[in-house]
């Protein structure tokens, strides 16, 4: 199977963290986001784990909230003693809510409104990843007015292709992120942060994109880092404390993906850190990275009811389920690609469908051209796996449709986190 804690019972039941999607779907319906509790915990210590025997006790995985952000994941992360990096009011918000600490929130964002630098000052958090000019000017002003000192990184785009999709590469120079290295406006942003009485610049911010699978990718961005930080040391005469890599390592979507070894992979951004540091007689600094997807991606999937089969003789079949592109929008956005399962025994005959949704557009498609049992009828249930990062937080209310619920599967046993949305909660904003 993709992921070890996806199997089949002696009688070919589908099972997702030891429990049987079936008999999930029945009790709590679909379309339904399953998550697996026990296998995020896992990974979020294989990254405290990875980060401590290579960077030292001080170094700290920031979970990336956009990957999915809801308040029982803000609990695990703090039992599991990893900062949150959020990108939006709502996401600080939710984390708050949760009873997350304020002070381990670093806040990201490109286009951070007057209101958003307002509203993160007055709550506390802990650290902005300032991304340009203007934010930076604006931080200043409301930092000053309210007599703080804020602690900041400053996010730099290093010029790095991570030949990943074009929609999640972020770290070229003409990408929308940060300030380019290439042109010179790095530094400058980093002069102008100093002479900034009530930033206190703690360390450089970078992100060269999501789905890295190339070994290389991470520790050239070391080397500019470091060359960066160097420069600034000469020019400046400042010493960055934290550095942050971003996050972005791939995961396992279908069988062709490789198996990325986080823990070998950080050890070596950590070999080549310490070793281009010790060449320009820098000090180590504190190490951050924002891991999303590759902590909650595996440990989803998302369960539908097949709604209608409907075969076109010399050209395609389609099976139609109650879900879409509204509960999963990455196909229709970036052509993603994803493993498909039955969820009961079908028979050996196979036939390839298009798995398609529900919504009133001819691109609501799920997944293309995917085998399943030939036999597959309306009612019965479909598993796309690996759907934990970036399917609930995209979900929408297109054609007015309510988005699923997430239950959470523990030990054996499951439970609502997210309940389902009901067409009371769509129109409550309606006057």
């Amino acid at each position: 199977m993709l992921c070890d804690n996806i199997t089949r019972a002696a009688d070919g039941a589908l099972l997702f963290a030891g429990q049987d999607v079936n008999a999930l779907a029945d009790r709590w319906g679909t379309p339904l986001y399953l998550m697996d509790e026990d296998r995020i915990r896992l990974n979020c210590r294989m990254y405290r784990g990875a980060f401590r025997a290579s960077f030292g006790e001080d170094a700290l995985p920031l979970y990336a909230g956009k990957a999915a952000s809801f308040r029982q994941m803000y609990r695990i992360m703090a039992e599991e003693g990893l900062g949150v990096d959020a990108v939006s009011p709502g996401e600080i918000s939710t984390a708050l809510s949760a009873g997350y600490p304020a002070e381990n929130i670093y806040f990201h964002g490109d286009g951070k409104t007057e209101a958003d630098v307002a509203f993160a000052l007055d709550r506390g958090v802990g650290c902005f990843i300032v991304d340009n000019g203007d934010e930076l000017i604006s931080l200043q002003e409301h930092a000053a007015a309210r007599g703080l000192h804020q602690k900041v990184l400053l996010r730099i785009t290093p010029g790095i292709d991570p030949h990943t999709y074009h929609a999640i590469s972020t770290g070229a120079v003409d990408v929308k992120f940060g300030v380019p290295v290439e042109t010179g406006q790095a530094m400058e942003f980093v002069r102008a942060a100093l002479g900034m009485k009530n930033i206190e610049v703690a360390g450089l911010h970078c992100h060269v994109g999501s789905m890295v699978f190339d070994e290389d990718v991470f520790l050239r961005t070391v080397d500019l880092m470091v060359g960066f930080m160097a420069d600034v040391r000469g020019e400046l005469g400042f010493v960055f404390r934290e550095l942050n890599l971003g996050g972005g390592y791939g995961v396992r979507y279908t069988d062709d993906d490789p198996m990325a070894d986080i823990p070998a992979r950080i050890a070596e951004v950590a070999a080549r850190l310490k070793t281009r540091l010790a060449e320009a007689d820098l000090p180590l600094p504190r190490f951050l990275m924002e891991p999303g997807r590759s902590i909650v991606a595996d440990a989803g999937m998302t369960v539908y009811t097949v709604c209608s089969i409907k075969r076109i003789p010399g050209y395609k079949s389609y099976v139609i389920t109650d879900g879409g592109m509204t509960d999963n929008p990455r196909y229709c956005l970036y052509g993603a690609a994803y493993t498909v399962l039955h969820a009961a025994p079908r028979g050996r005959l196979r036939a390839i469908f298009d798995l398609a949704g529900r919504c009133c557009e001819s691109g609501d498609i799920i997944q293309p051209a995917i085998s399943l049992p030939a036999a597959t009828a309306r009612g019965d249930r479909i598993a796309v796996c690996t759907t934990g990062a970036y399917n609930y937080s995209m979900a929408s209310n297109y054609n007015r449709f309510c988005r699923p619920p997430v239950v959470m599967l523990r030990g054996g046993e499951s439970y609502l986190a997210v309940r389902r949305e009901r067409i009371e909660d769509v129109l409550a904003l309606d006057l």
